[in-house]
């Protein structure tokens, strides 16, 4: 959320931001609104302030045997009209916070402007494999072997859901435990494992609603919902609270099963593992005062790269472009991994600076040195996505008879594994 003394005193940075953003918003309404809001207010105030008059007269009337029974009509009169003005003010403030929800965050100044095709590749990292003879997307291997089953995912859940098996499943819970040690032990993350189910606050608080409204599974019944990202319940975990200055920065990570409906992808993507309506991410989330957060935006990309280094997994790094970052973000890069099979990069982190627009609405604030109380500037990023560096493995790793090597980083976490056999056992 936005500072209201920004949207009312600077509307000319909101506009420009939107019209960058490509994003529509009524803007002049909540303007309107907020000056309702304004004006409300100061009536109200000085309402009350004329009834605290009236009543040190009353009170000092009674004391020296007046009759005060006008005087104590007369504040009956201003309490009701106090009464009739409060309810009018929190009808504004609640129309108000809610077109005020609606406005995403100002994207910071050094963002490329444009849509996905102002997007500016700043890295490339490793070398494509070129093996001689046509690599195989993941889905097919995987199915030929046995270690990936939509088939028998489809009859007990539906389209977008996949069963691991055997290897596949000891491979992916490789990978999570790889990930978790690395920005454990290298990247000095303390480790959370929190509720898959979170309230509706904690959605508003990170900014998924009301924007994604749409792309997430609700469990109706008690206003809970299926956590798209681990984003949501780590940077929550401080909501409402007002940390000391020592305890900053804090960096978590967290390993969880995500949830998305993909209700605004039909039709794309639609074998193998890379849009899910179940996957499983570890991710990285910072909270940092506000001087410092641009520079550990950095170190996030740094340590979202170093896994995929460590696999020997060649990527590239975009930052991306005003019209193609997410709702919340103010900056953000994305990593994407090369698939061999699929002949094309895919995500498989974004890593995003938020400024204080997560904090202004989860309420995630510190008391400085000097005793002031600011918001927090809240980060995160994935550390990595398995389903989309599960399949880079698969692809990039594969060899002519459809066996799949594993990145030796990987070996220990495996029991001393080194390869998938064409049916699927380990070699």
């Amino acid at each position: 959320m936005l500072d209201r003394k920004l949207i009312r005193e600077q509307p000319e940075i909101i506009r420009q931001a939107l019209a960058d953003r490509g994003c529509e918003c009524d803007l002049d309404e909540i303007l309107e609104l907020e000056k309702q809001r304004c004006e409300v207010t100061s009536q109200v105030e000085r309402l009350k302030s004329r009834r605290n008059q009236a009543g040190e007269q009353i009170a000092a009337g009674k004391k020296s045997g007046q009759d005060v029974q006008a005087e104590i009509v007369a504040m009956r009169g201003i309490s009701g009209e106090i009464k009739v003005l409060d309810g009018r003010l929190k009808e504004v403030e609640n129309r108000l916070d809610s077109e005020l929800l609606k406005i995403p965050n100002i994207p910071h100044g050094s963002v490329p402007r444009g849509d996905e095709r102002a997007n500016q590749e700043i890295r490339c990292w490793g070398e494509l494999p070129r093996g001689e003879f046509e690599y195989k997307p993941h889905w097919e291997l995987g199915e030929r072997s046995g270690i990936l089953d939509p088939v028998r995912a489809a009859k007990i859940a539906g389209a977008r859901f996949m069963v691991y098996r055997g290897a596949g499943a000891r491979l992916e819970r490789a990978l999570i435990q790889f990930m978790l040690d690395l920005n454990i032990q290298e990247g000095g993350y303390t480790e959370i494992f929190p509720p898959l189910l979170v309230n509706r606050d904690a959605m508003i608080g990170t900014g998924q609603l009301p924007k994604m409204e749409n792309d997430i599974f609700r469990i109706q019944a008690e206003e809970l919902y299926l956590i798209p990202t681990a984003e949501v319940p780590v940077t929550n975990l401080h909501c409402q609270e007002i940390l000391k200055a020592g305890q900053l920065p804090i960096k978590y990570v967290a390993y969880t099963p995500c949830f998305r409906r993909e209700a605004g992808t039909y039709g794309k993507d639609t074998k193998g593992l890379v849009r899910q309506h179940q996957f499983n991410k570890v991710e990285l989330v910072k909270i940092v005062r506000p001087e410092t957060a641009y520079a550990e935006l950095e170190d996030l990309v740094q340590d979202a790269e170093k896994i995929l280094q460590k696999l020997e997994l060649p990527y590239r790094t975009l930052v991306l472009s005003t019209g193609d970052m997410s709702f919340a973000s103010a900056k953000s890069y994305d990593i994407e991994v090369w698939h061999a099979g699929a002949k094309r990069y895919w995500e498989v982190s974004s890593c995003s600076v938020f400024g204080d627009f997560q904090a202004r609405r989860a309420n995630i604030r510190f008391r400085d040195e000097a005793g002031k109380v600011q918001y927090c500037h809240t980060l995160n990023g994935s550390g990595l996505a398995t389903s989309r560096l599960l399949p880079a493995i698969m692809e990039n790793y594969q060899e002519t008879d459809g066996s799949i090597n594993m990145p030796p980083a990987l070996v220990a976490y495996l029991g001393g594994r080194k390869k998938i056999t064409p049916d699927g056992e380990w070699e």
